[in-house]
């Protein structure tokens, strides 16, 4: 595919510059985070920078071209033959309306003439554009063309019941495969990588690959929600495996014992990290893809949707020269990214900051990153000894898993390091008596610690479709967690879906619960509190709990009532 020019992008940013719609600072950032290949238009109107509508009307002054709304726009049939599929994702075109040889196409840079003369060429027809922004002309396409599935068909049907042959053709000397749709290539690499692609045009997290009795299911977790995708008949079950098997470089004669791996494709001119586990079943082996994409990771707390109590409590802890800041909750709650984003906000060339990591998730620059290995013995503990001895001012640790890496921990952050780490539990209270409970000293406990935040990931109503819900009792919603005067006026916002959503929802942010450990707290740990009774002083002294954080979003329209009640636990 080609990509959004950095011609266009920063034109652009021109315009909005001297339209005054953007700060130039703004601007400044937004462009350097899509670099060559991005889209600065998707950024800044799903950030909620710039308005969509000003954003195409700035344009349309500008270019004298009319805009279109796409949404509005009944896009059933191809009203042009000769503009294939390929072609219009390739110049990111929409063909719109066709009559008496001149045909209508939506285009993002209508000053593009080697763009349109190219689709004069391809469709021999007059071309008259109108405008769109990039990523609505993508969504369009998807809609009319289909995501993926006609592909796949079009492939079993020219392949039929021919034996599939598995080629690696995608491998290129720096071992990093690139993602295309050749000609040349198997159905089943065809297949494949239309997945992969289409699973990262929706933002997916994960990708499913699971073996059913007659078919393969394929489902994409979005906003930490799974969604059925492409069914490929169970004739190329597995061939798809075993493909997926050679991209992460595993042995796909092994198929009774789960196996890891990785792999790395060049995307758009952006390389995505993939993590690669599978696991036998009755149906032959499910094979489950981890999409670590560098490019979509927000390396700013502020962006991270943080309460002001929970975003000062952060700062904070992590400005001492000393001590540990420990982020809680269960697997796939963003506590990764929440560490990455406390890395990024003392990273300086004043400060020697090492990780250590299972896997190295994403690469920072500036940081040194140490990955584990326990198969060759680099495990946290032993790793984290060795980085000690590498005068660190801030140590990362991905997970504290064991009493050896927790004893490590806590003595690091007694002597002058600042370390960030991450732990399973619940929430911030019961941090700290899993510690305890793991061996150590609960006055080592409370002399270490400075904060411990709980998170969870709560997803964002769509601001397009997302609709009031009617009145509820408020004795419900007190019981839920509403204070009464909440209760008696609260507006609650429900989900309902559109075509720019995943069912009524789109992206997703996060959820803090944060303990300070004050004098008084640190009092109860070591005369051997329970997680209630530290709980119950630190709801005292404000601590503002996860529940208490999404019913403030719910009321503010963020997120869903019904959201909250699935991601939160009551108080």
């Amino acid at each position: 595919m080609t990509h959004v020019s950095t011609r266009f992008n920063q034109r652009l940013g021109k315009i909005l510059s001297r339209h005054r719609l953007v700060e130039d600072e703004q601007i400044g950032d937004a462009l350097q985070h899509a670099g060559d290949q991005g889209s600065l238009t998707r950024l800044l109107v799903e950030n909620g920078t710039v308005d969509e509508c000003q954003l195409l009307g700035v344009l349309a002054i500008e270019t004298g071209v009319a805009p279109i709304d796409l949404d509005r726009l009944q896009v059933d049939e191809n009203p042009c033959e000769e503009l294939r599929e390929k072609t219009a994702r390739s110049c990111r075109v929409l063909p719109v309306v066709k009559s008496a040889g001149v045909l209508t196409v939506a285009i993002a840079d209508p000053h593009d003439i080697v763009l349109l003369d190219e689709i004069r060429n391809v469709t021999r027809c007059h071309i008259q554009p109108v405008l769109a922004c990039d990523f609505r002309i993508e969504e369009a396409i998807d809609r009319l063309y289909g995501d993926g599935r006609k592909e796949i068909e079009e492939v079993l049907d020219d392949y039929g019941d021919l034996e599939l042959e598995l080629r690696d053709n995608n491998e290129e000397e720096d071992g990093i495969m690139e993602l295309s749709f050749q000609g040349n290539e198997s159905p089943v690499v065809k297949i494949v990588n239309h997945v992969i692609y289409q699973a990262l045009r929706e933002r997916a997290s994960d990708i499913h690959f699971e073996p059913q009795d007659r078919a393969l299911r394929i489902r994409y977790r979005c906003d930490g929600v799974l969604r059925e995708a492409q069914q490929p008949p169970a004739k190329l079950r597995a061939s798809i495996i075993s493909r997926l098997k050679i991209m992460a470089g595993l042995d796909i004669a092994e198929r009774r014992i789960p196996q890891d791996g990785k792999f790395q494709l060049r995307i758009e001119g952006r390389q995505v990290d993939f993590r690669v586990s599978t696991l036998p079943t009755v149906h032959g082996e499910k094979v489950v893809l981890r999409i670590l994409d560098s490019s979509s990771l927000a390396l700013s707390l502020e962006t991270l949707g943080f309460e002001e109590k929970a975003l000062s409590d952060i700062r904070d802890a992590i400005s001492r020269s000393h001590g540990m800041l420990l982020v809680t909750g269960p697997t796939g709650s963003g506590k990764s990214t929440s560490l990455y984003s406390c890395v990024n906000e003392v990273l300086s060339v004043e400060e020697n900051i090492t990780t250590v990591e299972d896997p190295v998730e994403y690469q920072i620059e500036g940081v040194i990153q140490v990955p584990v290995n326990s198969k060759r013995g680099m495990t946290f503990a032993r790793a984290l000894r060795s980085i000690l001895r590498q005068d660190p001012d801030t140590v990362m640790i991905g997970e504290i898993r064991d009493l050896e890496t927790a004893e490590i921990a806590v003595k690091a952050s007694l002597t002058g390091h600042r370390v960030f780490s991450t732990l399973h539990t619940n929430d911030a209270p019961s941090t700290v008596t899993r510690l305890v409970d793991m061996g150590i000293d609960p006055f080592l406990v409370s002399s270490a610690i400075q904060c411990i935040a709980a998170q969870r990931l709560c997803r964002r109503l769509c601001e397009d479709c997302k609709c009031e819900v009617g009145s509820l009792p408020p004795r419900r919603l007190e019981a839920l967690g509403f204070l009464p005067e909440e209760a008696k006026d609260a507006t609650l916002w429900e989900s309902v879906g559109c075509l720019r959503c995943q069912g009524g929802y789109r992206g997703r942010f996060a959820l803090l619960e944060t303990m300070v450990m004050n004098d008084e707290i640190r009092r109860a740990v070591v005369e051997g509190a329970s997680a209630l009774e530290i709980r119950d002083i630190a709801l005292k002294n404000g601590m503002v709990t996860l529940r208490r954080a999404g019913v403030l979003n719910a009321l503010r329209g963020k997120t869903s009532l019904e959201e909250v009640l699935r991601v939160t636990q009551g108080d």
